[in-house]
């Protein structure tokens, strides 16, 4: 299958909510491929209106890129219509697997320097069957990407081991820390801009930066309350609803 053959796959996927096979389940993939699979997907999505509105670092948990066998961070895109307001709802049932994450996002100014730095959250759902990838199977799936929430921008200096909580319907169900991203999120920046520049992605003045989750991911469900609480940086949250 070509590039685009495997672009179009996952574009399905994502607009009906319906889980495909992993892509190299019948053929191996190279990273270069992958990111190419990924940057087609980003081309479909803006043919039909969508603008590029940053960027997101994956596997900025040491834990996990142990788990995953890799060394390194990946980086997905952005999209203007991923993004939900604070406070607003998310319809899990367009999703297949649908997760969430606390995380730290930056605000890109100028020569892509940061300018502000809020609380966030991102919906993660992986488009394959049993939530099961590969390396190359996650970066051509844009790393998971469905969704993001901003809370206030805010300036802090230092972000290396700020408390963070996340919580359903104001029970914790799962903790961290800041340092789990990097050891500090700050780092995120280099790499993202280390990996923009070998992988063709673009970190515009205005852009956001999503540094990488904090815990776990925790699976969604209807009718829930989420809210993401880092210390410092206040609070950001999104309803979950379906249909």
């Amino acid at each position: 299958m070509t590039v685009e053959d495997h672009a179009e796959r996952l574009d399905r996927a994502t607009a009906t909510g319906q889980a495909i096979p992993q892509l190299t389940s019948t053929e191996p993939m190279s990273l270069a491929t992958a990111y190419a699979v990924q940057h087609a997907g980003i081309a479909l999505r803006e043919g039909r209106g969508e603008t590029l509105a940053g960027v997101k670092l994956g596997f900025t948990s040491k834990a996990k890129a142990e788990q995953m066998g890799v060394s390194d961070v990946i980086i997905g895109s952005l999209t203007d219509r991923m993004r939900i307001e604070d406070g607003g709802t998310f319809d899990v049932g367009r999703g297949v697997h649908p997760r969430v994450e606390p995380e730290v996002a930056f605000r890109l100014g100028p020569d892509a320097g940061i300018v502000a730095v809020a609380p966030a959250l991102e919906i993660i759902d992986s488009r394959y069957r049993d939530f099961e990838f590969s390396l190359a199977d996650v970066v051509a799936d844009n790393t998971s990407a469905s969704a993001f929430v901003l809370g206030p921008w805010t300036q802090l200096d230092r972000l290396d081991a700020l408390a963070v909580d996340l919580l359903f319907d104001g029970e914790v169900v799962a903790t961290g820390s800041t340092a789990d991203i990097l050891g500090d999120p700050l780092r995120a920046l280099p790499a993202a801009q280390r990996m923009a520049a070998a992988y063709g992605h673009r970190l515009r003045d205005g852009s956001v930066l999503l540094a990488g989750a904090a815990t776990a991911a925790v699976a969604l469900r209807a009718g829930t309350h989420v809210e993401a609480r880092v210390a410092g940086l206040g609070s950001v949250s999104v309803h979950t609803v379906e249909g």
